[in-house]
């Protein structure tokens, strides 16, 4: 129960981090927010190519194939490099789990 509590705690922290949230914002906004802005203005104004294309983007956001979700991640992690390179402890953390899914990566490819 102790492992399971250190190990949530570590998740959350790494997760809830200040500058990583904000990054994830941002990386949210250019991959999905553009959207709902886009369609709030084209309600309000009235204009219909507006709602037509924000509509069209969000309805193509549910289909179970959209990398959108990989591709917020990856924005969020390459701002966070270039907004708060002195970030040692979220960077690390970073490089941690990269290491973790390559090894994880390569050991499922042996096994086959």
């Amino acid at each position: 129960m102790n492992r399971t509590r250190t190990r949530l705690s570590a998740v959350l922290s790494f997760f809830l981090n200040p500058r990583l949230l904000l990054c994830a914002g941002i990386g949210w906004l250019v991959t999905n927010g553009w959207a709902y802005i886009l369609l709030a203005l084209g309600s309000v104004l009235r204009i219909g190519w507006m709602i037509a294309v924000s509509s069209a983007y969000m309805a193509f956001l549910w289909f179970p194939f959209t990398p959108e979700k990989i591709v917020t991640l990856i924005i969020a992690i390459a701002l966070l490099r270039l907004f708060f390179p002195h970030d040692r402890k979220t960077l690390k953390r970073l490089r941690v789990l990269k290491r973790w899914a390559v090894m994880k990566w390569h050991g499922r490819k042996r096994r086959k």
